[in-house]
């Protein structure tokens, strides 16, 4: 029963046709997943209340790496523990890796068949549109004072201009927004109102339980959950037979999964220009079709990281055929994403209630948005310029280093095709969604008129 008498809690086999449900209709980035997992679990199914909802939301926004994922591997946990939370965050992923590397296979089989890569073509001035929603909406949330304006422009001129690693500007703006003075807590609210709030939801004996866990059960769940990440890790790189782009995929997509603060956006120019520039994994532009295949597909978009892996291995196989080499170097890139994900809900759950109100927190989180705002606007200057421009050089300028366009190169028809995905998102309102198809499908003809 729960914990107000209002029914028996479904069981974990009753709760995975739901989670299922919720992980196909997870389109449109964290918001739209968000909104869905909002609509399905507190207004339909009434697991859990509004309140523990946004609370379990506000702790996700603390963490690197996708909060929708890791807000329904927090509810699963919270309904049937670890299995529960292994359940629901592992069913959120599972349709969009499955999709993605479908599409890897078709996209290195047959993207250059004009169809195909007019498709391509058009998906990438959807991306560049999408992009530039994303910091719309997000800079109208997050830049709220003359501070926050600083802090995005500062972490913007740092990346684009003084190639300061992203994980470098991740954390110092959480360091100074930590130690930024704040204003006051609000005030706690009663046990009374909080119990108000919960009834008629499913919340059993069980759960409140599992909230106070204590920190010995929070080091055990953090020792395991360490281990099943990294000890992949140190296989494929101790092992003599996997090629070394394996060890380089497992070491790089491991680093991104502490410092993916703020969502896929913020964190793939930097992926992009380390895999394009530094690694040679991918040529420039295929960044915006793999964003573009991750946008098509359910699931969260830092999904478009195993499309970086599989390419990764695809090009690199050593003695393994390339298809192999790219299907594994591809799922490892996911393991090493989505693994620390459960490492910090299942290690961090239980301190969920101690954390609500915390001033300082809320400062690190404010300042890291912030900055997110600006290293999301690098995102669509770095994507842009590779979208509208054939060519683009790096200009030294005394200590900054400029990437600025060839005007000659300029790609009209690239341009015509932003400026309708611009249209269809700011002007018309489209969803993400009928954007792609808008701009794939005027993307093909294009392509099959000569015209692009």
């Amino acid at each position: 029963m729960s914990a107000d008498g209002s029914g028996p809690c479904p069981t974990l086999a009753q709760a995975v046709p739901v989670w299922l449900r919720v992980a196909a209709l997870s389109f449109g980035g964290p918001a739209g997943q968000i909104a869905v997992m909002h609509r399905i679990l507190v207004d339909e199914q009434r697991w859990i209340s509004e309140r523990r909802f946004l609370h379990g939301l506000g702790f996700c926004t603390l963490l690197p790496g996708p909060e929708a994922q890791q807000l329904a591997t927090y509810i699963g946990w919270l309904m049937h523990g670890p299995a529960g939370g292994l359940v629901a965050g592992g069913l959120f992923v599972l349709p969009g890796l499955l999709a993605l590397m479908a599409l890897s296979w078709l996209y290195v089989l047959y993207g250059t068949i004009d169809v195909v890569a007019g498709l391509f073509f058009g998906l990438k001035a959807a991306v560049l549109a999408i992009v530039l929603q994303a910091l719309w909406r997000l800079g109208g949330r997050a830049l709220r004072n003359r501070t926050d304006r600083i802090i995005a422009a500062v972490a913007f001129v740092a990346i684009f201009a003084l190639a300061v690693p992203f994980p470098l500007v991740v954390v110092t703006a959480g360091v100074l927004g930590f130690a930024r003075r704040q204003g006051s807590a609000p005030a706690a609210t009663s046990a009374e109102s909080e119990a108000g709030d919960e009834a008629g939801f499913l919340i059993g004996e069980a759960t409140l339980a599992r909230e106070r866990a204590g920190a010995a059960d929070s080091l055990r769940a953090a020792a395991l959950w360490l281990a099943i990440w990294l000890l992949p890790v140190a296989a494929v790189l101790a092992l003599p037979g996997p090629p070394p782009v394996f060890g380089q995929v497992a070491l790089f997509f491991s680093k991104m999964a502490v410092v993916t603060f703020g969502g896929a956006y913020a964190a793939l120019a930097y992926v992009a220009q380390q895999a394009v520039e530094h690694y040679g994994w991918l040529r420039p532009g295929e960044m915006l079709d793999g964003l573009g295949l991750a946008e098509t597909t359910p699931g969260p978009l830092i999904m478009v990281l195993q499309f970086v892996g599989f390419l990764a291995g695809y090009r690199a196989p050593g003695t393994l055929p390339p298809l192999l080499a790219g299907t594994l170097a591809g799922l490892l890139a996911t393991w090493v994403t989505f693994a620390p994900c459960f490492l910090w809900i299942f290690a961090g759950a239980p301190l969920i209630g101690r954390l609500r109100g915390s001033r300082r927190l809320a400062g690190a989180l404010s300042a890291i948005t912030a900055a997110v705002a600006g290293v999301i606007l690098n995102l669509a200057v770095w994507f842009g310029l590779r979208t509208l421009f054939a060519q683009v050089e790096t200009v030294p300028l005394g200590p900054l280093h400029l990437d600025l366009p060839v005007p000659a190169s300029l790609d009209i028809a690239a341009l015509a095709l932003t400026l309708l995905a611009i249209l269809a998102v700011f002007r018309l309102g489209l969803g993400v969604l009928p954007t792609l198809a808008l701009s794939a499908g005027a993307g093909m003809l294009l392509r099959l008129g000569g015209l692009a």
